[in-house]
């Protein structure tokens, strides 16, 4: 099948021998009776007539002598588009009857058919070579499907088809000749036919899954790069695989047709004489002007005739001067061929030929540039931009145009930022010249020739360009084809800065498309990317897509209708799916997009409100407060640039301000539709979040405080927290999880103090906040509930510095309550506080409260006081402070009284192994081991066997975390191998299973401080490192992922034991 180019026009010329037969009524002038076309298809009129219209109503001889009306069918305009050549309209055609759901099936296989797009590469032709219709075509710019571009066929060099040549004597010329002579005759093979040959062998093998052959094949000729044709040595390009041309037989490819572009003008004297324009009469001053102009025009014309006067006198005197010497011309062109001149190479033809008009200097720049560039070096090419976009603006002839922007997309081999702003920059120069068509027939095909190119930088450089070039394409390409390759390279490319260009792109896109239909299209892609690995790709869905989509949207009217409910149908969705395991992820991908919707949400409120009509720009309008919004992710999601300036915002501030709090907001759809339905909605996904997730509850934090401060501190204190306390009433009835009232157990206590209460840190906003959280703390403290909202919020508040003496307020309001069980929750809530909090106030405001505490007369509080100090004993480096707690620990440890405690010997326990891994050596040395050593003795002792038990497992645990520490060779032998073989005596008689493992334990300990013995002591040891055996290293870790999953499986594996 010929190629064909679809960017350049022109009629068919053989349609007329082809269909012989087929003929049409001509029409007849109703003046001359002159006859019409020739017979022949009706699409296809001479040279010299009109061009063809695809859609006629006209009077036809019909064979009974009636006019009737004809109407082409669509398929008909399909068959005159492709055989005219024009691919474009053809495409667009295709596009436009697959959206009617009404697919053509001609357009459908000629467009799925890659053999239609191919581009046919040869030696051009030589000077006095005439082309016809078939003859050979440089490569010229085409319409293709994306997946039948040949994107490889072009190097960096530029055109190399027009560059290289075939050394005809040394391989074109011997491989007819051996073609055409029989086998007996032929020569020896040449080593560069050898090395073409072996190419395409191994070409072969490859694509048809011969692979050993392949590999063996590569082996045994080890001297050549299979990978790269050029490593061949012809200077010819890669020729078509074994299998083409096997088909062809040695009979050449056709050449693409050469095309010509034509143009149509009206004469004025051809129009009837009232279409002719009359000129206006002429105020005499104008006529006086147009007179002064035409005498200095012709003062002009007389200036040049006196200097070309002037040189013919000049020449005169020259062949006088030759005259009077009586030279023979034959003599005087002898006697100049001394002077060293060339006017026979390329070169010297242009040198010789001076340039001498705008159209010449053009046409010598196209002819010249294409050799310049390639000499041109790498580093500095970016200064032929200028030159090369000016000469294709104004280049006559389109295919030296293609060629010249061929050049551009393929001047620098990896461009980097600078040199693509610059090509960039060129690009959007040349669009603004030439207009939107010429964009889309000689730009856009630039593009698509580089969509998969190998190089990252250059698939950069095509993502940018479809942004750059979006104001300046026709709508239906950008909201159509443009926006599906940007889809293409979003879903396909692995390059993080490929697709976070193709994401800023894509907003763009959405800034200038207007087809309502491409809403869910939009959608989806921002969802896609949002759910993008590369952080940098997300961030550039915040900072452009979203605020692009929601201003189209909100041009639309769905963004509150639509956009944002499709969001939280999404989360809702989530939440149901996730009650076994919620996917964090996609919730966050949820929850920011829509915190990016929160500032154009807001601007919807403002610009459909009562008093926008009354917002007025003067001097008096007051500055917005640096802190009245939080900081936008980018200058799109900055209210003031959405509502157009920051003195509008202003104006309009003022006047929402002063509606919410005396006018109310009847009429007032779009904040009605967030009071009444937004709002509520939020607070019952809130109320269904894991409260144990910081995670989500940091995300609805965030995005609750966001909002809150974009909407305002009047919105916040009317609108948003009546709606939280009205079901956060804090009394004990709230928390029967009985009757199924328990939401201040749920997400929403921890989201509401520190997404709402936080917003604003004034005094009144402070107390406030100190007065919910006591009330939690006590509500939940006196009725049993569990203490998870409570602690997710002293977490999340912890997180920041600020909020740690509000906190140690609360906590210490805790401390002095009246009920026990309120000190309990204090005593706890400090274990929380004390890793986020700095030295000095732990060491002025958490362990007095601590020692208070524990000194309570009641045990619990006491008990519950361990944590806390196990937690200062892991995290603060003070001496003294660390001796203070040491001597508290010592006195629960070694006190009479607490001797029979069960309860504080398993919370005693249960610290050691939590924090001794990460506590001072000489604390886990002198303190922590050896009272894990007591208690291990004194529980073999232990009378009650459920007590026993307890301890055991906790025991267990805590020497598991402990044996991967590092303990010194005396510590091992006094403390820690005793206690084992303590606890290994209670596993004899609870769990054999246990005891196995503290047996191999024991006696890889006693080896290896044997062995430690007789070597040189280094100081200390690992236990996980002393099980040197492999199998027994394999058991041990097995073992204990087995049996220390929690203790209540552990305590369960004892009882099954007895």
């Amino acid at each position: 099948m010929a190629s064909v180019n679809p960017f350049d026009l022109s009629d068919s010329e053989e349609e007329a021998e082809r269909r012989p037969n087929e003929t049409v009524d001509t029409e007849r002038s109703p003046s001359d009776g002159a006859p019409g076309p020739p017979p022949g298809n009706l699409f296809s009129p001479p040279a010299d007539a009109e061009p063809p219209t695809l859609l006629l109503s006209s009077n036809r001889t019909s064979p009974s002598g009636e006019g009737i009306s004809a109407r082409v069918s669509v398929d008909v305009i399909a068959a005159q588009l492709l055989r005219d050549q024009y691919i474009l309209t053809a495409l667009e055609f295709h596009t436009e009857l697959l959206e009617a759901g009404r697919e053509l099936p001609r357009l459908r296989d000629y467009f799925s058919n890659p053999g239609n797009f191919e581009r046919q590469s040869g030696t051009p032709p030589a000077k006095d070579q005439v082309l016809g219709p078939g003859g050979p075509l440089n490569r010229a710019g085409s319409i293709s499907t994306l997946d039948s571009l040949d994107f490889a066929r072009y190097s960096d060099d530029g055109n190399r088809e027009s560059d290289e040549r075939v050394a005809e004597s040394e391989v074109a010329s011997q491989e007819r000749k051996n073609f055409k002579s029989s086998p007996e005759i032929q020569e020896p093979i040449r080593q560069l036919e050898k090395r073409a040959l072996n190419f395409l062998v191994n070409e072969y093998l490859l694509k048809n899954e011969y692979k050993l052959s392949s590999i063996t094949f590569s082996d045994e000729n080890d001297d050549q790069d299979f990978e790269l044709w050029d490593d061949v040595g012809l200077n010819i390009p890669k020729p078509p695989d074994l299998l083409h041309l096997y088909r062809n037989c040695g009979t050449p490819l056709p050449s693409p047709r050469d095309t010509v572009d034509v143009s149509v003008g009206v004469n004025f004297g051809d129009l009837p004489g009232n279409c002719i324009p009359q000129d206006p009469p002429k105020k005499p001053d104008l006529l006086q002007q147009q007179q002064t102009e035409v005498v200095q025009e012709l003062e002009y014309q007389i200036s040049l005739l006196n200097n070309e006067k002037q040189s013919l006198a000049e020449q005169i005197k020259k062949l006088q001067r030759f005259v009077l010497l009586k030279l023979s011309p034959a003599f005087l062109q002898a006697l100049l061929s001394f002077c060293r001149m060339c006017s026979d190479s390329r070169l010297g033809a242009e040198v010789s030929r001076i340039a001498d008009s705008e159209e010449s200097v053009m046409l010598m720049l196209g002819r010249c540039l294409p050799h310049i560039v390639p000499n041109v070096l790498l580093a500095k090419r970016e200064e032929l931009i200028p030159l090369i976009l000016c000469t294709a603006c104004l280049h006559p002839e389109p295919k030296e145009r293609d060629q010249l922007l061929h050049i551009l997309f393929n001047l620098i081999k990896r461009p980097d930022d600078e040199q693509r702003q610059m090509i960039l920059t060129g690009c959007v120069a040349f669009a603004r010249h030439v207009g939107p068509t010429r964009v889309e027939a000689e730009l856009l095909p630039q593009c698509w020739e580089q969509i998969n190119h190998k190089y990252p930088e250059r698939r950069l450089l095509v993502a940018e360009a479809c942004g750059a070039l979006a104001p300046y394409l026709p709508k239906e390409i950008r909201s159509s084809l443009v926006l599906s390759m940007l889809q293409q390279m979003l879903a396909e490319d692995k390059a993080d800065m490929v697709r976070e260009a193709v994401v800023k792109s894509l907003g763009i896109i959405m800034g200038y498309i207007d087809d309502p239909d491409k809403y869910s299209q939009g959608f989806e892609l921002m969802l896609l990317s949002l759910g993008d690995p590369s952080e940098r790709v997300v961030s550039a869905v915040h900072q452009v897509f979203i605020p692009a989509f929601a201003a189209w949207t909100t041009e639309l009217g769905t963004l509150h209708t639509t956009l944002i409910p499709s969001l939280l149908a999404r989360i809702e969705k989530l939440l149901m799916q996730g009650e076994h395991g919620l996917d964090e992820h996609k919730l966050h991908v949820f929850l920011s997009a829509l915190q990016s919707l929160i500032p154009p949400l807001f601007a919807v409120v403002l610009q459909n409100a009562p008093f926008t009509s009354r917002a007025k720009l003067d001097g008096d309008t007051p500055a917005i407060e640096v802190t009245r919004f939080p900081r936008p992710a980018s200058p799109l999601q900055d209210v003031a640039t959405i509502i157009g300036s920051r003195e509008m915002l202003s104006a309009l501030l003022l006047l929402y301000d002063h509606q919410l709090e005396l006018e109310g907001t009847t009429g007032w759809d779009s904040l009605l539709w967030v009071v009444n339905q937004l709002l509520p909605q939020l607070i019952d996904i809130v109320s269904r979040i894991n409260v144990t997730s910081s995670t989500c509850v940091h995300e609805f934090s965030r995005f609750f405080w966001r909002f809150c401060r974009t909407f305002g501190k009047i919105f916040t204190n009317t609108k948003v927290k009546p709606q939280f306390q009205e079901i956060l009433r804090l009394s004990e009835e709230n928390v029967d999880a009985s009757a199924g009232n328990d939401i201040l157990t749920k997400a929403t206590v921890p989201i509401y103090a520190t997404g709402v209460l936080t917003c604003y840190n004034q005094e009144e906003d402070r107390k406030l906040l100190v007065g919910f959280l006591e009330d939690v703390m006590t509500t939940l403290s006196l009725s049993h509930a569990p203490l998870d909202s409570l602690k997710a919020s002293f977490v999340e508040l912890g997180a920041n510095p600020v909020y740690h003496e509000l906190l140690l307020t609360v906590l210490w309001y805790g401390v002095v309550h009246t009920s026990a069980l309120v000190r309990c929750t204090a005593a706890r809530m400090f274990e929380l506080l004390v890793k986020g909090v700095n030295e000095t106030l732990v060491a002025q405001r958490v362990v007095p409260a601590l020692i208070t505490l524990s000194s309570d007369p009641e045990i619990s509080v006491r008990i519950s006081t361990i944590p806390a100090f196990g937690t200062i004993m892991e995290t603060v480096t003070q001496k003294e402070l660390l001796e203070r707690v040491k001597m508290q620990l010592a006195s629960f440890l070694e006190d009479p009284q607490y001797q029979d405690q069960h309860s504080l010997h398993m919370e005693i326990i249960r610290t050691f192994g939590r924090v001794g891994p990460n506590a001072e050596p000489r604390f886990r040395d002198e303190f922590v081991l050896p009272h894990l050593h007591k208690l291990a003795l004194a529980n073999n002792s232990q009378a009650v066997e459920s007590k026993r038990i307890d301890i055991a497992t906790q025991l267990f645990e805590a020497y598991s975390a402990l044996s991967c520490c590092f303990i010194s060779e005396e510590v091992m032998v006094n403390h820690f191998l005793p206690g084992l073989r303590c606890l290994r005596a209670d596993m004899e008689q609870l769990s054999p299973e246990h005891e196995v493992i503290l047996s191999s334990m024991i006696k890889e300990c006693e080896i290896k401080v044997e062995n430690r013995g007789m070597a040189d002591a280094q100081g200390s040891m690992s236990i996980a490192s002393s099980l040197v055996g492999e199998d027994a290293k394999t058991k041990f870790l097995s073992k204990m992922g087995q049996l220390t999953t929690s203790g209540a499986m552990l305590a369960n594996v004892f009882q099954r034991k007895k």
